[in-house]
């Protein structure tokens, strides 16, 4: 069977980020431990799943996505300020939310949910990096298909209702798989896939 659309497909693979000359190990999905998604569901990047399309059980691969394929070049006008207080909850601040390096899931002006990075801390401001951990990045994937299968009605109604974990936009980058939430749009989030992903976040 062939990779294609709403098939279930389970990968391992090592990702890994930089120049020709400098690549450092960013993530690998293991036999034990493997990539799994549901194939055009949009839980993967366009450019990786194009690179996997009509693969069979079995086939190996070996690609890479360059920051345009990806997540963009970096951009410093995602470096933002916001007040300290948009972070409180009940009137105080959740010490295992704010912490220098976490990722927190916040939201904007229009509603639409966006992950940033805690750059820093300081009296009354933080500093929240809004690009994806892996912009600017150059990717480079080496794997093996270990299973193409058709996906059940109940794996497919799990990933639209919000409860499937196949790692998102990601998987290939950006989120995790597991999230809570609380006061003022900042929570928690935890997990990951295919370089920081998880469920489309």
């Amino acid at each position: 069977m062939k990779i294609s659309q709403n098939k279930y497909v389970v990968l391992a693979y090592d990702l890994n980020v930089g120049d020709d000359d400098e690549k450092e190990l960013m993530e690998q999905a293991t036999i034990e431990q493997p990539m799994e998604f549901i194939f055009g569901t949009n839980s993967m990047l366009d450019a990786f799943e194009k690179q996997l399309e009509g693969k069979e059980e079995g086939s190996e691969f070996n690609f890479h996505l360059t920051p345009d394929d990806a997540y963009g070049e970096y951009d410093e006008a995602q470096i933002l300020e916001l007040p300290k207080n948009i972070f409180e909850i009940e009137g105080k601040i959740d010490s295992n939310v704010l912490f220098e390096g976490n990722v927190v899931p916040m939201m904007d002006s229009s509603g639409s949910r966006l992950m940033g990075s805690v750059v820093s801390i300081g009296e009354d401001f933080v500093t929240m990096d809004f690009n994806h951990p892996l912009a600017g990045e150059n990717m480079y994937f080496s794997g093996k298909v270990l299973e193409v299968r058709e996906s059940t009605a109940e794996e497919i109604a799990a990933l639209f209702s919000g409860g499937g974990c196949g790692c998102g936009s990601g998987g290939c980058g950006s989120g995790g798989c597991g999230s809570n939430e609380g006061g003022c749009s900042c929570g928690n989030e935890n997990g990951g896939g295919c370089g920081s992903g998880g469920c489309n976040c």
